[in-house]
């Protein structure tokens, strides 16, 4: 594969974060996908997510399995780790990087047909076994890089590009990931980058397991009349649930006002935030409420996007396995090697 590099320079005034970086720090090689695929509209989400929340890119690591979607992080932090695993093994690299070195942030970027077809079982153990990583499935109902058969995603009585219709009914990757435990679910759309933003801001600084499903239309094979997945389409059936925006810990700004009414809050950085209380009988909070919220929806043809479910508590591989506080990695042969007195012991324990 040929990767086409970005050149160096750039304009002197560009903003800058606290870091001192700007948005082309943050940016990888050219990329290569069709011209206007929605996954290019992903990775700028993710540039500028990383940007405000003023993350050193050499702190993430980016894993990927197999698929135009997977080819999408040479788009990005082109200095942060990356690996490119096998088709639908993208999860068990993920969870085995994780346990190793626990400091890094980790970002693994999947396709409907990488997670939900051939890796659809990678995607439910790192879920339930609650992996702390950002898992990000770019989703576009076809098999794009063979052409634009249906993939797992595809709604039932959907039409392809040449006109047949789908009758096998969808995996719903959302429903699937709260069913399992993950403890931050969310989707969203390629084309509100208003909402993608703090929906991968807000998944990052979450400590547990975050999926967020992105509908990412296929400009070549499925933005047509007849698809589900299309621009069109999901801006026509968007039902968004809140409005969202984050902010990073700091001093917590409280404020009480009516639901229906507007309110004007300060910033820590001196900007105006106005809310204004939507859908105040959605509780991200609850899990069981969410699963019915999407059912309900999706049996009148509505896809329901924004932040979908949170547990403010969550727990993660390490806590769960009680691993010790520094990387596995960063430890000397005797920490690792217990000797042969502790290897008969636990020997001797499963006689």
């Amino acid at each position: 594969m040929t990767y086409i590099t970005k050149p160096k320079f750039h304009h002197p005034g560009l903003p800058k974060n606290a870091l001192g970086y700007t948005h082309r720090d943050y940016e990888g090689s050219v990329s290569t996908l069709c011209a206007g695929c929605g996954h290019d509209s992903i990775s700028g989400a993710i540039i500028e997510a990383c940007f405000e929340l003023d993350i050193e890119p050499h702190r993430v690591a980016k894993l990927s399995g197999i698929g135009c979607s997977s080819k999408t992080p040479t788009y990005f932090l082109g200095n942060s780790h990356g690996f490119n695993s096998v088709h639908g093994r993208m999860p068990s690299v993920l969870t085995g990087a994780n346990l190793a070195n626990r400091d890094l942030i980790y970002l693994g970027v999947s396709g409907d047909g990488d997670s939900a077809s051939i890796g659809l079982g990678q995607f439910a153990h790192a879920l339930r076994r609650g992996v702390n990583m950002v898992y990000i499935v770019e989703n576009n109902g076809v098999y794009g890089l063979t052409k634009g058969q249906f993939s797992a995603t595809a709604d039932r009585g959907s039409k392809s590009k040449r006109g047949a219709t789908n009758t096998d009914n969808s995996i719903d990757l959302v429903a699937l990931a709260l069913q399992l435990g993950a403890t931050f679910v969310a989707r969203s759309f390629s084309g509100d980058k208003e909402q993608m933003v703090p929906v991968i801001k807000a998944a990052i600084e979450h400590e547990g397991a975050a999926f967020i499903d992105i509908i990412s239309p296929c400009v070549a094979f499925n933005n047509h009349m007849g698809s589900t997945k299309s621009f069109d389409y999901v801006r026509e059936h968007n039902e968004s649930v809140n409005r969202l925006d984050f902010i990073t810990g700091r001093a917590p700004i409280t404020v009480a006002y009516e639901p229906g009414s507007v309110e004007v809050v300060e910033q820590h950085d001196g900007s105006k935030l106005v809310l204004k209380k939507v859908a105040a009988d959605y509780d991200p909070h609850d899990r069981l409420g969410a699963m019915n919220f999407l059912q309900r929806h999706a049996a009148i043809g509505q896809i329901v996007t924004g932040l979908l479910y949170v547990d403010p508590d969550p727990e993660d591989l390490h806590r769960n396995l009680n691993t010790v506080e520094p990387p596995l990695n960063s430890l000397a042969e005797a920490e690792l090697c217990p000797g042969s007195a502790m290897l008969e012991k636990i020997n001797a324990s499963l006689r």
